[in-house]
C-alpha cells in the first residue's frame, strides 16, 4: 500500500485543464472541522466535528453514514474473524489451497495464509488495548438524529432527507480508544513510536454514481469524499505532531495543565492522519516555492538517522522526475512519518516503518493514484496499488541509475555495490517491470489467481488479493506498453491524471482516455486483463521453406490474445522485426526504436495459428524469437525463441 492543502482552489481549474474536456462527473464535497484531545495516560480520545456535507448528486439521501474504522480492533469483529478464517488456508504456489495432511508431505512449501501484521492478534487484546469509536450523538440543526452502528459503519437516519444540490450542518460527538498498534492505526509500534493516528475520526462515507460505499473494514482499502479539513489537536506538550495538511500554529505554547494544541488545515483531500511521538526529529526543506517535504523519525543511531535524511535528499532530486512522468503534485507540503507497521498513504502524508526507499517511492506514488486520481480502491485496487507498483519500480530504477550514489548520506562501500548493481540491471529484460511480471506469472500459474474485478474485501486469498493489486496491476501497464508503445503509455498515463483527478475514474474510464491516446482499440484488454484469469501463451509451431523466405507458423496456446512481435536474425548479423497486428486493436501500435518493422495483416483473435514469410530464405536463419522485448507476460517463454543451429 506495497497530498494536500489551502491551496488555491479559487484558480484551481486553471491549474489542473487539459487539452482534453473534463469529464462531467458530480462529487461529493465536505468540510471537516474538528476539535480532539488525546489523553495519553489512558489513550482516550474526546472529539467534535463539525460537519458541512454537499449532496452534488442529483438523488435525495435520507440517511448517511460514517467509517468507524477503529471498532475492528476489538476480539471477534469482522476483521478479526476474516483474519482468522484467511490464516487457515494453507497455500502451495504450485498446487493451491492444500489440505492439513497434504501439506504435512510439503514441508516447507506449505504456508498459513495469514496477512502476518494481523493473525490473530486481535482476538487476544485485553480491555485496555482494543479499539474503539463511538459516536455519542449526531445533532442537525439541533435535534438529534437516530443512530443504527454496523460495527465499523455508522447509519445516520435523517429526520429531513438532503435534497439534490443543496448543504447540511451536521454536529458530531466521539470517543475512542487508540488500540495497541495491529494494522495501520495504534500505538506503541515496533519501532516504538507512540501514536499513529489513521483511520481515527468518524469519517463521511463516500456516496457516488454507484450509491453508499458501505464497507466493512477488514484492513483493506480505501474510499472518502474531498473536502477541506480544519483539525485543532491537543495533548501533552512533550509530544511532536506531524501530520497532514499546513501547520497553521507553530509557535503555540502550552496551557496551564502542559497541554498544546496543534491546528492543521488541508483542503481538496479525502482523509486526515497524525503521528505524535515525544522523541521525533524533524527535518524539512522547501524544494519549491509553494512545496515543502518533511521527514519525522525517531533518533535512533547514526547510520538510522543519515537513512532518514536519506529519504528528504532522494525525494527532492526524485520529485522533478515524478511530476514529469506522472504529473504535478498540487499540494503544499508532504511529510514521510515514521510509524504504522509497514508503508501506508494518506492525504499529504505517509506511515513508514523505515527509511527504504523503494517504500518511500511507493507510498508516495500512491497521492497520484489515490488521494489526486482517488479511484475506488475496494472496486479496483489494482488501479492504485498497481499503478503505484509501476510508478514505485520505474522511480527506483531512474533514481538507481542516475541519482543514487550522489547521496551525501551513503557509505562509499553502499556506493560501489550501487554501482554493480546498476550494471546488472541495464542487462535485464525488461528492466522496470521485471519484478512485477514475475509476480504475476507466479499468481498465473498457482491456480489461486482471481479475477481483477474481485471486490478487495472478497478476495478466497489474501495471496491472490495482493498479487492481483500490486502486481498483477502495474504489470497491465508494462503489457499496455507492449501494446500501444511505451511512450505512448507514458503519454496515457499523464493525460489520465490530467483528465481524471479529484473525479473517481474507474477502469473504463482509463481505458477510455488510453484509447484517445492511443488511437488503437482497447476494451478487449481491459475485459480479458480484469474480468478474467485468461493467460497469455504463444510458441512457435513450424518452419517451413517458402517461394522466397521461410514460413514461420506460431500457435497461441493460452487463451488471451495479443498482437505479436517476432525478431528474425540471419546467420551474417541483419535481422527483421515483424510485427502481427490483432484484429481486436483496428489500428498498430507506434514504431519504436531504430530498427524499420515489417507490418504483416491482423490476426483475427478467433484463430489459433498465424504463419507469415521471412525476406531471407530458410537456409539463412540464425534464430527466432518471439517478443524479443519481453513485455508481454507470456506464461511460458520456453517456447518462444529458437536458435537454429549452424
Amino acid at each position: 500500500m506495497k497530498n494536500k492543502f489551502l491551496f488555491l482552489f479559487i484558480g484551481f481549474s486553471s491549474l489542473f485543464l487539459n487539452v482534453n474536456a473534463q469529464p462531467d462527473r458530480w462529487q461529493q464535497h465536505i468540510d471537516y472541522t474538528i476539535n480532539a484531545a488525546l489523553n495519553v495516560n489512558n489513550n482516550i480520545v474526546t472529539g467534535t466535528e463539525e460537519l458541512l456535507y454537499t449532496n452534488n448528486s442529483p438523488d435525495t439521501l435520507r440517511k448517511v453514514y460514517f467509517h468507524m474504522y477503529w471498532n475492528a480492533f476489538t476480539p471477534n469483529s469482522a476483521m478479526d474473524i476474516r483474519s482468522r478464517e484467511l490464516g487457515k488456508n494453507l497455500l502451495n504456489l504450485k498446487r493451491g489451497v492444500v489440505s492439513a495432511s497434504n501439506a504435512n508431505n510439503l514441508g516447507q512449501e506449505a504456508v498459513q495464509d495469514w496477512d502476518r501484521r494481523v493473525k490473530d492478534r486481535i482476538q487476544k487484546l485485553s480491555t485496555t488495548d482494543l479499539g474503539y469509536q463511538k459516536v455519542i450523538q449526531v445533532l442537525i440543526g439541533g435535534k438529534a438524529q437516530k443512530l443504527v452502528e454496523h460495527e465499523t459503519i455508522l447509519e445516520v437516519q435523517l429526520t429531513n432527507a438532503i435534497l439534490p444540490k443543496s448543504s447540511i450542518k451536521l454536529s458530531l460527538k466521539f470517543e475512542a480508544q487508540v488500540p495497541v498498534q495491529i494494522r495501520r492505526s495504534g500505538r506503541d509500534n515496533a519501532e516504538g513510536v507512540s501514536y499513529s493516528m489513521s483511520q481515527w475520526y468518524p469519517k463521511m462515507v463516500e456516496y457516488d454514481y454507484q450509491g453508499w460505499n458501505t464497507n466493512p473494514y477488514i484492513a483493506r482499502e480505501f474510499y472518502g469524499v474531498w473536502g477541506n479539513f480544519n483539525v485543532n489537536l491537543k495533548l501533552d506538550q512533550t509530544y511532536m505532531v506531524a501530520a497532514t495538511g499546513v501547520l497553521q500554529n507553530p509557535t503555540a505554547t502550552a496551557d496551564a495543565a502542559g497541554l498544546k494544541s496543534w491546528n492543521f488545515k488541508g483542503n481538496n483531500i479525502h482523509d486526515f492522519v497524525w503521528v505524535a511521538d515525544n522523541h521525533f526529529k524533524h527535518i524539512s526543506k522547501e524544494v519549491r516555492k509553494g512545496l515543502t517535504l518533511n521527514v519525522y523519525f525517531k533518533e535512533k543511531d547514526a547510520q538510522s538517522d543519515s537513512a532518514w535524511n536519506n529519504v528528504l535528499w532522494a525525494a527532492e532530486k526524485a520529485l522533478p522526475y515524478i511530476e514529469k512522468k506522472f504529473g504535478a503534485y498540487p499540494y503544499p507540503q508532504y511529510s514521510f512519518i515514521q510509524g504504522g507497521d509497514g508503508g501506508m498513504e494518506y492525504a499529504m502524508a505517509t506511515l513508514l516503518k523505515g527509511p527504504g526507499l523503494g517504500t518511500v517511492f511507493h507510498e508516495w506514488m500512491h497521492s497520484w493514484y489515490q488521494h489526486i486520481l482517488g479511484t475506488n480502491e475496494s472496486l479496483f485496487p489494482w488501479m492504485d496499488e498497481g499503478f503505484t507498483s509501476f510508478a514505485e519500480d520505474d522511480i527506483s530504477y531512474w533514481y538507481e541509475q542516475n541519482i543514487a550514489t550522489q547521496s551525501p548520506f551513503i557509505s562509499e562501500a553502499a556506493k560501489k555495490q550501487l554501482q554493480v548493481n546498476n550494471e546488472k540491471a541495464k542487462l535485464q529484460l525488461p528492466a522496470i517491470q521485471y519484478g512485477n511480471y514475475g509476480g504475476y506469472l507466479t499468481l498465473a500459474k498457482s491456480g489461486l489467481e482471481e479475477p481483477m474485478s474481485t471486490h478487495s474485501d472478497h478476495y478466497n486469498t489474501n495471496y491472490a488479493y495482493s498479487s492481483a493489486a500490486y502486481t498483477k496491476g502495474a504489470t497491465f501497464l508494462g503489457a499496455l506498453g507492449y501494446i500501444v508503445g511505451d511512450a505512448k503509455r507514458d503519454n496515457i498515463l499523464m493525460n489520465y491524471y490530467n483528465t481524471w483527478k479529484f473525479k473517481h475514474p474507474n477502469a473504463n474510464d482509463f481505458i477510455r482516455v488510453a484509447e484517445k491516446t492511443s488511437g488503437i482499440q482497447l476494451q478487449w484488454f481491459k475485459e480479458y486483463w480484469m474480468n478474467s484469469t485468461k493467460t497469455i501463451d504463444y510458441g512457435l509451431n513450424d518452419i517451413q521453406v517458402g517461394k522466397q523466405g521461410a514460413i514461420i507458423s506460431i500457435q497461441r496456446e493460452g487463451k488471451m490474445p495479443m498482437p505479436i512481435e517476432v525478431l528474425v536474425t540471419y546467420k551474417d548479423g541483419t535481422s527483421e522485426l515483424h510485427y502481427i497486428p490483432l484484429d481486436l486493436m483496428l489500428a498498430n501500435k507506434i514504431v519504436e526504436g531504430a530498427q524499420e518493422r515489417i507490418v504483416h495483416e491482423e490476426w483475427k483473435w478467433v484463430q489459433p495459428n498465424y504463419t507469415f514469410e521471412t525476406l531471407k530464405p530458410l537456409s539463412q536463419l540464425k534464430s527466432i524469437e518471439i517478443d524479443p522485448s519481453q513485455r508481454m507476460p507470456d506464461i511460458n517463454r520456453t517456447n518462444n525463441k529458437l536458435e537454429i543451429p549452424n
